[in-house]
This record gives C-alpha cells, sequence and structure tokens, in this order.
C-alpha cells in the first residue's frame, strides 16, 4: 500500500474537540439565509462537532462558467467557525452545473448500446471526459487557494461517491482512453491478443485502432476485453479523484484528504483507493426491513477498517431514520440508529455523520430523512441524533484506537469483476452473497475479522478465508500456499483458483494454482439448478442441506469431513481437510445452509486457535475490542429484539452508563450498547 503522500488525520490543530465526531452533509444553498444562523445553533444542541459542505455547491459558486461567487459561502464557512464546527470541505464536483453540458454535451455519458444520459439527475460525465476533469481542477484551483487557512477547514471531501451512477461509459473519448489505458499496460499488440485470447471468434487486433469498449454485442462479449474495461473504469474514476487530490496537496499540504465510498461497490477497488487517502470514509445504509442488515453493514465496515490496514475511518453517511430510493423505505425503529452508530465505533469508526443535516422541501431526496426532520426539532430522530452526538463526545479515549483480529476474509476486486462476467458455468454466482455466507458465522461468534485483497501480508493471521477466489495470480497462490506451509489455517470455497490475471484457465486441471495445499482436484463443475438442493452428510450424522452449487472433487490426499448425500455426486467429499506443512487447509465444494457454515466455521475456528472476543454470548449480540493508548475498550451490541444477559469474564466498567461501577454481569436491553473497559 503507498502512502508516501499521506497527511496524518491529526496533523492539523483541530477546531474541534478530540474524540469521536459527530455531524452530517450541510448544504446551505437549498436555505435562505435567514435559516443558516438556526442551523449553527441547532449544531450546538445536537452535540455537532464536523460537517461536510460543499458537495453539490458547483452551480452556485460558478453560476456562469469562470465568473466564481464564493462571498456566500465564506458566510457559510465563517458561521461554523464561530460555532466551533469542524468542515470537511467538498471539492463541489460531483455534479456538473447545467451550463457545462449545454457549452460542452461531449462531456456526457453514454451506455454500452449509445444512448446519452442526459442532465436532471447527478454524476452525468464522463469520467474520462478531459473537458470535466479541466473544469473541475479549475474549481479546485479556485476554492484550495480561497479556504487554505480558513479555520473551519479540517479535511477536503473529493468528490462524491464515486461510480455511484455513471462507473462506467462506453463514448468515443472514452475508447480513446481505454485504447491509451491498454496500450499502457500492455505495450504492444500482440501482448494484448495474448491476453484477451483473441485467437477465439477470430477477434485479433492488428492495431489498437481497432480496439473498443465491451459494447453491445450480437452475443458474449470477450470477457478478457470485459474484465479489462472494468479495471480501465476504474481507474478512469480514480484519475478524476487523483487530479483534484493534486491540485489540493499542492496547494493545502497538511490537510488531510478523503473520498466516501458507498458501501462495497463493485466499480471501485477500495483498496485500491485507500492508498490514497489519509483517511477512509465510507456511506452505510442499514435497511431496517432487513432481519440481517447488520451483518452485511458489519462487512462494509471490516472493509472500510482494512482497507488501510486497521485505521481509524469515516461513516461519511447514513440516515437518521428512512432513506427514500428502496421500493419501500421504513424508519429506523427507536434505538436502532444509536445502536447502528454505535457498531460502525466498534468496528473501528472516529466519525459518525448522516446525510443530511436538515431535510429538503424538494428535490429527488425531499423524502430522506435528515438531522432536522420536516417537523423540526421536537421530533423523535433530533432527539435521538442529539443524544447520540453527545453520548459520543462523553468517551472521547475511544478516538485512535484500533482493532486487531487474527482471521482474514479475503476479497479481490479483480476476481470479483471476473467471477460475475457471463458465459460460465453459472451466472448465478454473486460475490457479496457468497462472501457475507463466509462472513456472517465469525460476525456471529464474535470473532474479529479483517478483509483484505490476496496481495495483503498474511503473516499475522491465524486463519484465512477465501470465498469464491475465481481468479487467483500465481503469485497470490503462492502467498497463501506459504501461509499454510507456515502453520496457517486456510479455508477455500468453490470455483476458486480456476483463472489467471487475464481469465484465462490456469492449465494443470482446477483449481491448478492451489491443488497442491488443498491437496485436492475437481474433476468437474455441477452447478444446481435454480431450486434445487443436495444433502451434505456430516461426520456426527447429521444432515445438512446444501444449494447452489456442487463439484466432483477427487481427493490427492485431503480427507473427506462431509459428503453429499444426495444427488449425482452421492458419497463424495462436500467438505475436505489437507495437512500441508504445518498448517491445515479446508476446501468447500458446495454452499452450505447458514447452520452448516457456522458449525463449519467454529470448527476451523478451534482448530485454528482463534477465540471469540468474548465467549458464550447470547444469540444477536455483537462483541468487538478496540485498543491504544485510551486502553482497552469491549463494545457489546444488542441486535435482538429481547433484552440479554451477559456474563463477563472479569469485572468491568460500562463508560456509558455514568456512576456505574464494576461488575462481572451485564442486562443489555434490545438494541442495547455497552461499552466496557477494565477499572
Amino acid at each position: 500500500m503507498r502512502q508516501t503522500d499521506s497527511v496524518p488525520i491529526d496533523a492539523r490543530r483541530r477546531l474541534r474537540p478530540a474524540g469521536i465526531a459527530c455531524g452530517g452533509d450541510y448544504n446551505p444553498e437549498q436555505w435562505p439565509e435567514e435559516v443558516w444562523a438556526e442551523d449553527v445553533a441547532l449544531m450546538k444542541e445536537a452535540g455537532v462537532s464536523l460537517v461536510t459542505a460543499g458537495i453539490f455547491s458547483w452551480a452556485k459558486v460558478e453560476p456562469r462558467p469562470g465568473a466564481y461567487d464564493f462571498d456566500w459561502f465564506d458566510r457559510v464557512m465563517d458561521n461554523l467557525a464561530g460555532a466551533g464546527v469542524a468542515v470537511c470541505l467538498a471539492t463541489m464536483t460531483a455534479s456538473p452545473p447545467p451550463w457545462l453540458s449545454r457549452l460542452h454535451p461531449e462531456i456526457l455519458p453514454e451506455t454500452a448500446d449509445g444512448r446519452r444520459m442526459w442532465p436532471g439527475g447527478r454524476q452525468h460525465y464522463c469520467p474520462s471526459s478531459r473537458v470535466y476533469r479541466e473544469h473541475a481542477v479549475r474549481l479546485v484551483e479556485r476554492l484550495a487557494a480561497r479556504y487554505a487557512d480558513h479555520p473551519a477547514l479540517e479535511m477536503w471531501h473529493i468528490g462524491n461517491e464515486y461510480g455511484c451512477h455513471t462507473p462506467m461509459c462506453w463514448c468515443d473519448e472514452s475508447a480513446a482512453d481505454f485504447r491509451r489505458w491498454l496500450s499502457e499496460r500492455y505495450g504492444d499488440v500482440d501482448a494484448l491478443n495474448d491476453a484477451w485470447s483473441t485467437a477465439f471468434w477470430a477477434q485479433r487486433y492488428e492495431s489498437f485502432d481497432e480496439v473498443l469498449p465491451p459494447r453491445l454485442a450480437p452475443t458474449f462479449p470477450n470477457p478478457a476485453q470485459q474484465l479489462d474495461f472494468a479495471r480501465f473504469s476504474d481507474d478512469a474514476l480514480l484519475q478524476c479523484y487523483l487530479a483534484e487530490k493534486e491540485v489540493l496537496r499542492r496547494i493545502t499540504p497538511d490537510v488531510p484528504v478523503t473520498t466516501n465510498f458507498i458501501g462495497v461497490h463493485k466499480p471501485v477497488d477500495a483498496f485500491r483507493w485507500a492508498a490514497e487517502e489519509d483517511a477512509v470514509s465510507v456511506d452505510v445504509y442499514q435497511d431496517p426491513h432487513d432481519e440481517n442488515t447488520q451483518v452485511s453493514a458489519g462487512f462494509i465496515f471490516d472493509v472500510t477498517r482494512s482497507a488501510r490496514a486497521g485505521q481509524p475511518w469515516m461513516l461519511l453517511e447514513q440516515a437518521p431514520s428512512a432513506v427514500n430510493w428502496r421500493d419501500r423505505n421504513g424508519p429506523k425503529p427507536p434505538g436502532r440508529m444509536r445502536l447502528w452508530s454505535w457498531q460502525a465505533v466498534a468496528q473501528g469508526a472516529d466519525a459518525v455523520l448522516y446525510f443530511q443535516w436538515r431535510q429538503s422541501r424538494g428535490g429527488a431526496e425531499k423524502y430522506h430523512s435528515a438531522m432536522v426532520p420536516h417537523g423540526g426539532t421536537g421530533t423523535r430522530v433530533f432527539r435521538e441524533v442529539s443524544e447520540l452526538g453527545h453520548e459520543l463526545a462523553s468517551v472521547p479515549r475511544i478516538a485512535g484506537t484500533r482493532s486487531t483480529a487474527d482471521v482474514a476474509l479475503v476479497l479481490d476486486w479483480n476476481s470479483w469483476w471476473a467471477l460475475e462476467l457471463d458465459s460460465h458455468p453459472s451466472t448465478a454466482l454473486n460475490q457479496m452473497e457468497i462472501a457475507l455466507a463466509h462472513y456472517r458465522p465469525l460476525f456471529e461468534a464474535g470473532v474479529n475479522c479483517d478483509v483484505v485483497p490476496p496481495d495483503r501480508d498474511l503473516s499475522g493471521y491465524r486463519l484465512v478465508i477465501a470465498p469464491n477466489l475465481y481468479l487467483l495470480k500465481e503469485r497470490d497462490a503462492e502467498r497463501l500456499t506459504d501461509f499454510v506451509r507456515g502453520g496457517g489455517h486456510l479455508l477455500v470455497s468453490f470455483f476458486s483458483g480456476i483463472v489467471d490475471d487475464c481469465d484465462r484457465v490456469h492449465s494443470g486441471g482446477y483449481p491448478a494454482p492451489l491443488r497442491e495445499v488443498l491437496g485436492l482436484r475437481v474433476e468437474e463443475f455441477w452447478p444446481l439448478a435454480e431450486q434445487d438442493t443436495v444433502d451434505v452428510r456430516h461426520p456426527d450424522g447429521t444432515v445438512s442441506r446444501a444449494d447452489l452449487w456442487t463439484e466432483a472433487v477427487v481427493p490427492e490426499g485431503a480427507r473427506a469431513v462431509a459428503e453429499f448425500g444426495s444427488g449425482p455426486l452421492a458419497g463424495q467429499p462436500a467438505v475436505t481437510r489437507h495437512s500441508f506443512g504445518e498448517g491445515q487447509a479446508w476446501y468447500v465444494a458446495t454452499r452450505l445452509a447458514p447452520e452448516a457454515m457456522r458449525a463449519l466455521t467454529d470448527d476451523v475456528c478451534r482448530a485454528a486457535s482463534v477465540s471469540p472476543v468474548l465467549p458464550g454470548l447470547p444469540e444477536h449480540v455483537q462483541a468487538t475490542a478496540r485498543e491504544g493508548d485510551g486502553g482497552r475498550f469491549v463494545f457489546l451490541l444488542n441486535h435482538g429484539r429481547e433484552e440479554a444477559e451477559i456474563q463477563l469474564p472479569e469485572p468491568m466498567t460500562d463508560a456509558l452508563a455514568p456512576g456505574a461501577i464494576p461488575a462481572d454481569r451485564l442486562t443489555l436491553p434490545a438494541a442495547g450498547v455497552a461499552v466496557l473497559s477494565k477499572p
């Protein structure tokens, strides 16, 4: 991870007090100026210490090309500084003003079938557009010069939710940029032909000039072409970010920079981007209608924390209650907003912010909840966000502490892009569903887990889990093999180690680069029909169900620890275990039912000497730990609907219960939170 130009988050004298930051997305341009004074007064009442500002201000600060009006924004910044509220200042480039696309319609993106996307929403720009980048950089130059020394400026927020609406563009300018990118990647067209296997279907190119993006074609586009276009599109977005970052580093070298990911987002490789940020930030919108939303959110939080090797991160957006963009937008029940905010802190966040401060009266997000709702301050939502703001401020010692983990789950964006391409044995494989199926047992068991790319140093872990690592480079396979040889434990799931970096099948039988460490070969893939299931027989005599996928596994040193009990593969291995070097490697040739996956994960954790943060927790209670100069904190969060009785290993004190005395037993109400430390 390259961090040579990284700026420590505490490099500047902060306007806000040290501790967990709390606040939201502030959009004063939506309101008359007389509302602004009320805003800052209410921010103080709500315990707001940090806001993001200016995200969608481009059209107001540059109403005409080159005609800037920052006077109104000067007053906004001054108001916030006067109230002691720090600003994560956006570069304002997330949504171009109407005049830019009117004067330069060539900046507008196109779909794979050649349709142009028009203004009227947001992110209506081609990431490869030189005109868009030139105008964006010109604005950032003015913005950085104007506010470089402003006391409210704490961080820069570059762009906003890159790739949310236009992750790819297939226009002619993108095509030219794609050809340039390919030329740099491969050097000459012969290397491209080899990488793309263009001997198939007479696709051989004589020149890079003949290459196009994978536009709408009569049948399956070349898979290697699709994979490279995903890489290129991620890079095109990153180049937009880096163009603005270069300006900010030059003018304000001591101000940290970030940009907000949107969950774990397929078009944007968070691990690659994180190397270019000083702090990683993310937007997470839990779904109150989803009973397992805390698990998927937990996975996002762990990816975000792991992206910069455990550094504290920022929850830059969440909803105070309901969102507006799902088919059915349920509000967060009482206490759940607090619970899910503390979950972010428990998993490493040092900032909890919302979209947005004041609920819009018009526009597409007018029904998206806000810290100050349409109903004003006499509402449940405002009371809850205010109480949380002050509660977060009451435990400043948590800030800067970190989580550690004995388990790493491998996630590779290149493999994700390749796994979900067409013309596979099954197109039902979904990387996030499969990753969560492996993550959930760890979450439920209270086992801390990092989520890492395959080229990360694995030596500090006891157990590594690789769900559907379909694309696997030889050197990464060697890294996994050496990890087990040296005493580590590895759990690999089906359809892994199949292709190389160019989506070409590894020679030597499936999964060629992992056959030695797993002690097996896969003779044939047997994906299941949509509603089909098979029995899996376990060593204790129990039988569980599996679905989605099966494989004909031939052991080559591995032994079966579970077998298929029905279907065409009945009697053949469903789960294997192989001793290799000083370690152990498991292989799962199907998608096990959740209870069977939990049992297997528990067995593997025991074998790897991996322990939960607190053993014996009731169902639905999450436990995590953070430690550092501020001490060691154990977080308990009750995601269930009933209160839970928890036995602690030793007397501890709850920092969120003023006057509490040390105790070795705790009653945690539904949606309850405790932050425990030794007296």
